[in-house]
């Protein structure tokens, strides 16, 4: 099992284990030794990171350990995560590393890497790295220790890739469009591409100071935007994360819509024409009911992974898919990009607008949503409690009372100590009975 990753690299609060710049240098030199362990030829890795204050920290103890191995480092600056694998592939890079805790507060940071083709770690790699980061490595000779240089035109090299996912003659004249950037790395190339795509542009969290990034503002607190939609009489918005990895859309009226709204906007727009690949859409455990109902009635399927983005990436990767994502706004279009962009899926969602002259709002509910009810129970170090008797004998009463009138989830969180339990239901009351009844046997298994 790996200790140190989670199901999206490394996170932590800065300044904090992991999140240290001592545990960077032994990261980047970890990495560094398992990318080039032929220990022959010219290797290089590209790093870019958000916005956040440690970011400075945490890529100049990368690059210090990446080229104690001989790496060559390629600086991108401030850039989002999708501009990562992009450049990982153009720059033909033998790694590239991205710096973010994503959606987390400024606080927290992190560390993903890709492989040369682009596309996230397996978790195989992942542990062989925590492996050598444990055992330590040796440092390359000294006329062999690599070099880094400043990458200055990183943003519009992706700027470029992504309007390019566009039909070349679409352009969005007369649309108005809050862009809200969450205080992060898409909060210059965002608005830029809005604009050179003829859209008129209303930014919001677009003056990061290092401590402000996804705070009041992005795609996990969009109140902002829609406050900013209805104020200017906007079209719609489009929320970003502290990283551009994720988007939501507030239409007109200033209601939200998540990525299972896009994701059933998308797959059905993309199978009438033919460029739906395999005839199914690759999501999360966590995507609701109602989006693999309103597939099925369609004819098409939604394929189920764990939760986090490279797990979809892998399955639709495996199947020979195009698209997937995340409830939360992780959108994949594989034609175009190796994870999920927002920036890319908000163009897309605004070429449906463009494409069929309706409103966003009329786009942005594609499916009426089953009643969802989420719960998290915190543990302690060493304990189990679902393999406790009385939460495994919770859990099996409760699918017994959901059969065939909803769906149960229970997992543990991938980057806390937390059983994270779900359920799905029309019946409101039942679906409170079943969670609140499974979250009561986790407690007291907990507390024992």
């Amino acid at each position: 099992m790996r200790k140190l990753f989670g199901t999206d690299g490394v996170r932590g609060t800065a300044n904090t284990y992991p999140m240290t710049a001592e545990m960077a240098l032994r990261i980047g030199a970890a990495v560094g030794r398992y990318f080039r362990r032929d220990g022959s030829g010219v290797h290089r890795v590209v790093i870019g990171k958000d916005t956040r204050l440690s970011g400075y920290m945490l890529e100049n103890a990368l690059t210090a350990g990446l080229t104690s191995t001989g790496m060559n480092v390629l600086l991108l600056g401030p850039v989002p995560t999708p501009a990562v694998g992009l450049m990982t592939r153009s720059m033909r890079a033998d790694l590239g590393v991205m710096i973010s805790a994503s959606h987390n507060p400024a606080e927290d940071n992190g560390i993903k890497f890709f492989g040369p083709d682009g596309f996230k770690l397996s978790d195989q790699a992942e542990l062989e790295i925590e492996q050598l980061i444990e055992e330590g490595v040796k440092p390359a000779q000294a006329q062999n220790i690599g070099r880094a240089r400043r990458v200055d035109d990183a943003r519009f090299r992706y700027g470029e890739r992504v309007k390019s996912s566009l039909p070349r003659e679409l352009r969005l004249d007369g649309l108005k469009v809050v862009i809200d950037c969450a205080n992060g790395a898409a909060h210059r190339t965002a608005p830029e591409v809005l604009w050179e795509l003829g859209a008129e542009v209303i930014p919001v969290g677009t003056a990061p100071n290092g401590k402000n990034i996804n705070l009041g503002c992005g795609s996990t607190q969009p109140r902002v935007a829609a406050e900013a939609v209805v104020a200017h009489g906007a079209d719609v918005g489009i929320c970003l994360d502290g990283d551009a990895d994720r988007v939501v859309i507030v239409d007109e009226t200033g209601q939200v819509a998540d990525g299972d709204q896009l994701m059933a906007l998308l797959a059905t727009a993309w199978a009438s024409s033919e460029r739906l690949k395999g005839g199914a859409l690759v999501a999360t455990v966590m995507s609701n009911l109602g989006l693999e109902r309103f597939l099925g009635a369609r004819g098409l399927r939604l394929e189920r992974t764990a939760v986090g983005d490279r797990y979809v990436v892998e399955r639709m990767r495996e199947g020979g898919f195009n698209l997937g994502g995340e409830q939360s706004g992780h959108i994949v279009m594989s034609d175009y990009a190796t994870t999920g962009d927002g920036l890319m899926a908000g163009l897309h969602f605004l070429a449906e607008m463009v494409n069929s002259g309706r409103k966003a709002s009329d786009l942005a509910r594609q499916f009426e949503t089953v009643p969802q009810l989420l719960k998290n129970v915190r543990y302690g170090e060493g304990q189990a409690p679902l393999e406790a008797e009385t939460v495994k004998a919770a859990i099996a009463d409760a699918e017994a009372r959901l059969n065939g009138q909803g769906r149960l989830l229970i997992r543990k969180s991938g980057t806390e100590p937390l059983i994270r339990v779900m359920a799905e239901c029309e019946d409101d009351a039942l679906l409170a009975q079943v969670v609140d009844g499974i979250v009561a046997e986790v407690e007291a298994a907990a507390r024992q």
